[in-house]
């Protein structure tokens, strides 16, 4: 009887260890089961990493760079990343950094690297060219490469829009706009702005001003004060780092003198905060060119398998990538707002070709 009971003690203790063995063996395969797709891009996002180089405006430059970085930023934190784990910058403080930068973003062996702004071109391609396992992406201009994407916006449709904000606004019918470098990149900037305020009125002046630099905001101070001092009121800039100068200069004059209208026009990002003075703004409005948009987009697009290798990308106002900011609300009327809307339908139904060079700025006046 005793060894009855003993079998049966051991029979029982070997079913139960059995069940158990199968129980968890039937639980992680429903785990799998219920949570493969989350495991799979949980593992696929871990295994995939991003970074960026600046140009010399840097990171931080209130504009173009920045919102790459935003952009690069919010897709890591999506993802469970932080900065150095997933995805990170390096910063270029002189065109000679940009291939040594370039050069050490592979070696730490990320696997979507991007170049932002037009200056990277020449060395990005460069590096992709002998880096073919790497995949590569530029903004501002555009990379041959099957490992590179070219990321591009229509700026001068965005610069149109808030030319025409610009002409509505000015009580002096004198504008000014401050480029950086003299290129076909920032012509489009300058083509777009002076065919919308002509658009609205074709005899305001417009004096056009190249600093030569993105980082140069002691340079972008001194235009700035000469184009005020001239009786310009409202100028628009498409310079990076040098446009701080401006909006310090427009400040230094609205502080001094509370009841003159001065005003600037922003770019890239919505720039309203670098317009606070005391109780003012002198923000007009900004160009807001999604370039975090286009960045978290196109690492996504890596990421998942589908990065568009070979391709130029371009964003507009289809695509929300260009966009004109009415956040100063007691500068932005309700009369301006309508204005620029009825512009930008008008672009959008195909009423309106808006120029891009200034060849094309010259005949788009010409035939108004």
């Amino acid at each position: 009887m005793k060894k009855f009971t003993l079998l049966f003690a051991l029979l029982l203790s070997l079913g139960m260890l059995l069940a158990a063995c199968g129980g968890a063996e039937d639980e992680d395969n429903a785990n799998e089961g219920n949570n493969g797709d989350g495991a799979a891009n949980e593992e696929e996002a871990g295994d995939f990493s991003a970074a960026m180089v600046t140009d010399i405006g840097g990171v931080d430059d209130k504009s173009f760079n920045q919102s790459a970085w935003e952009g690069l930023k919010a897709w890591g934190e999506e993802n469970g990343f932080s900065k150095g784990e997933g995805f990170d910058y390096a910063q270029s403080n002189d065109k000679s950094e940009y291939i040594p930068n370039l050069s050490r973003l592979v070696r730490d062996e990320y696997d979507l690297i991007f170049g932002i702004g037009f200056e990277l071109k020449e060395d990005l391609q460069k590096i992709a060219d002998q880096n073919p396992d790497t995949n590569f992406a530029l903004v501002d201009d555009m990379i041959d490469a099957p490992n590179g994407v070219s990321i591009t916006f229509k700026e001068h449709i965005g610069s149109f829009l808030v030319g025409v904000a610009a002409a509505h606004k000015t009580s002096t019918n004198k504008l000014g706009f401050v480029g950086g470098i003299d290129s076909p990149l920032i012509n489009k900037f300058e083509s777009g702005f002076i065919a919308g305020a002509k658009s609205v009125n074709p005899d305001i002046e417009i004096e056009v001003e190249y600093a030569a630099s993105f980082g140069d905001a002691a340079k972008g101070k001194i235009i700035a004060s000469t184009m005020y001092d001239n009786g310009i009121d409202i100028i628009y800039h498409a310079s990076g780092g040098t446009g701080n100068g401006v909006f310090n200069q427009a400040k230094d004059i609205k502080q001094n003198d509370p009841d003159r209208d001065i005003w600037v026009i922003g770019v890239d990002r919505d720039q309203y905060e670098e317009g606070a003075i005391g109780d003012h703004n002198v923000t007009l409005t900004s160009m807001v060119k999604r370039v975090d948009v286009a960045v978290q987009e196109v690492t996504n697009q890596a990421m998942n398998g589908e990065f568009p290798g070979g391709k130029t990308l371009e964003f507009g106002l289809e695509e929300d990538g260009i966009d004109v900011a009415t956040t100063n609300s007691e500068a932005m009327t309700e009369e301006i707002i309508n204005a620029v809307q009825e512009w930008e339908d008008k672009i959008l139904d195909g009423e309106v070709e808006v120029p891009q060079t200034r060849e094309e700025t010259e005949a788009f006046i010409d035939a108004l």
